[in-house]
């Protein structure tokens, strides 16, 4: 799947200090998508950061246009707050 980067979307990654390469990865093959608000899905993964901190990355994306848009992303160490059994993957 194709994807595009919002304006807000890019902000968030050089103000959250996450590496594209991770976003990338996240977007590729999610470990979870989870059914979000208005039909946006939570496409999120467990990474390990530098210093072996581990944080769940979420990017939330609509996809209902192509390429996808990346509304915006963001990383927590709060991983049991956003992780789900039920999945819509």
């Amino acid at each position: 799947m194709n994807f595009v980067l919002s304006k807000h979307a890019e902000e968030e990654i050089k103000r959250r200090d996450i590496p594209l390469e991770f976003l990338e990865q996240v977007l590729e093959n999610p470990e979870q998508i989870i059914l979000e608000k208005n039909g946006a899905k939570a496409y999120q993964s467990k990474v390990t950061f530098e210093g072996g901190k581990i944080y769940l990355i979420r990017a939330i994306v609509s996809d209902e246009t192509q390429p996808s848009v990346v509304i915006t992303v963001y990383r927590t160490s709060n991983i049991s707050k956003y992780w789900r059994i039920s999945l819509c993957k």
